[in-house]
């Protein structure tokens, strides 16, 4: 889905809403009262219900505590919301509260109000969360940013079972079944299993939808296979690790799987997996469930066939890709205590249990101990199909950024420019050895490290 390409601006003055708003309980956050004016810019969602969720939270809690509240939807469509946060950074004025994509909060850092005392009580209530949201947003010992509901994804399998079923022989609702256990065959859905399935698919006419371009669903499931066959390009330390067995290995495997996709995937943007299988050409995609929403309004007999479950595992495990949003307050805010305030808010289990079910299940919470919402469990047709989009003990699986374990720093940088899907380019499409794909990126990284 794409987000409609306008800035949607709300304002709110103490007074404005009603009964509804008046039944809610006065938040004093810590003896902190807010009142005054405060300006959001938060993310345009794709699901356009969850914008209708967002604005009534926001504006209840306004109201309560008569605080007036601007309230910018902005859209990720052509980086709005990346234009807007450098424009802001450079002015050192405009919103109090921004939504930041996963890798701004590292490079706006500087200017970013320190939330340990949000972060304190939150992981205190509601216990572990993520520790990809902490590699993200924890910068020199220090919270900068608090990880958000609205937005923050996983990317799964989304496939069509009754495809898999037909052509591979892989019944993924009775592997991964829309209840509290793994099914059989769960422990063998390898990267040797996916290979197999998407050469069966391919020979039936509908092959794996799975980008190889230098668009963030490439990169994303690009960065959990490099990462399953524990093949890291640089390691924690900053050190380049490409030259080794596992990248060597992993390569291998990603000129073989290349071969049974659609021919084009190397120029595939963010939509075109999507619309893979909204159309019935493709049998599986990795994606959140917003593709199974569309075809839920366009291509009801599509939505009815599909089902989410967790990608393969490699010898290093396996790792569902994960990209976050976090909710972030300007250190040249004029009220910080309101920001915090809202933003404290807006993290409770109660806020979460709306955002996900206004967004069909589409908002992953950063905490654990709210992978419990029945909205996962009861969505549909079929009902079900998004039970396994949240990662659950069952699945074995870990949430997982591309290009970690590298330094911040130079992760961006690696996935900002696709590093690991141009090296599956130079050996599948441009017929490069193996080796020097490596010699290739060995270069490419020595240059982010200068940088």
């Amino acid at each position: 889905m794409e987000g409609n390409g306008f800035s949607r601006r709300t304002v709110l003055r103490a007074g404005a809403l009603g009964a509804v708003a008046s039944a809610l309980p006065l938040v004093n956050v810590h003896g902190q009262n807010a009142g005054g004016r405060l300006a959001l810019g938060l993310w345009d969602h794709w699901v356009p219900t969850g914008n209708d969720a967002m604005r009534k939270i926001v504006m209840d809690w306004g109201e309560k505590n008569k605080v007036q509240i601007e309230l910018d939807f902005i859209t990720s469509v052509g980086n709005k919301n990346l234009l807007t946060i450098a424009a802001e950074s450079q002015a050192k004025q405009g919103h109090d509260v921004l939504a930041f994509p996963t890798w701004e909060v590292h490079a706006k850092s500087d200017l970013l109000e320190p939330m340990d005392d949000v972060m304190g009580r939150l992981q205190q209530k509601y216990g572990d969360l993520n520790p990809i949201t902490e590699y993200l947003a924890k910068v020199q010992g220090k919270w900068r940013a608090v990880p958000a509901i609205s937005g923050s994804q996983n990317k799964p399998a989304l496939a069509r079972f009754d495809l898999l079923k037909q052509h591979a022989g892989l019944d993924v609702r009775e592997m991964y079944p829309a209840a509290n256990k793994a099914g059989p065959g769960a422990d063998n859905w390898t990267w040797d299993a996916f290979l197999k399935a998407a050469q069966a698919c391919h020979k039936a006419g509908v092959p794996f939808g799975l980008p190889v371009g230098q668009f963030t669903d490439a990169t994303d499931w690009i960065g959990s296979l490099f990462h399953s066959f524990g093949a890291t390009l640089v390691n924690e330390k900053g050190d380049i690790t490409a030259k080794s067995d596992n990248v060597r290995q992993v390569l291998d495997y990603a000129k073989r799987l290349c071969s049974v996709l659609p021919g084009d995937v190397f120029s595939w943007d963010d939509a075109s997996n999507n619309r893979a299988l909204i159309s019935g050409k493709s049998a599986l995609i990795f994606n959140p469930p917003s593709a199974w929403a569309v075809a839920k309004r366009d291509a009801p007999d599509v939505a009815k066939e599909c089902w989410s479950f967790p990608p393969p595992k490699g010898v290093n495990g396996r790792f569902t890709p994960y990209l976050p949003y976090f909710w972030g307050l300007w250190s040249f805010s004029k009220n910080k205590s309101a920001g915090k305030a809202l933003i404290e808010h807006l993290s409770q289990r109660e806020q979460a249990q709306q955002m996900v079910a206004a967004s069909n299940g589409y908002d992953i919470p950063p905490f654990g101990s709210m992978t419990d919402f029945d909205t996962w469990e009861t969505e549909g047709p079929p009902k079900g199909v998004v039970y396994n989009y949240p990662v659950r003990p069952q699945h074995n699986s870990k949430q997982f950024i591309a290009c970690n374990p590298a330094p911040p720093e130079i992760a961006v940088q690696m996935y900002n420019q696709a590093i690991q899907a141009k090296m599956i380019a130079r050996v599948s499409q441009n017929g490069e050895s193996v080796d020097s794909a490596i010699a290739w990126a060995q270069n490419e990284l020595e240059g982010f490290q200068r940088g």
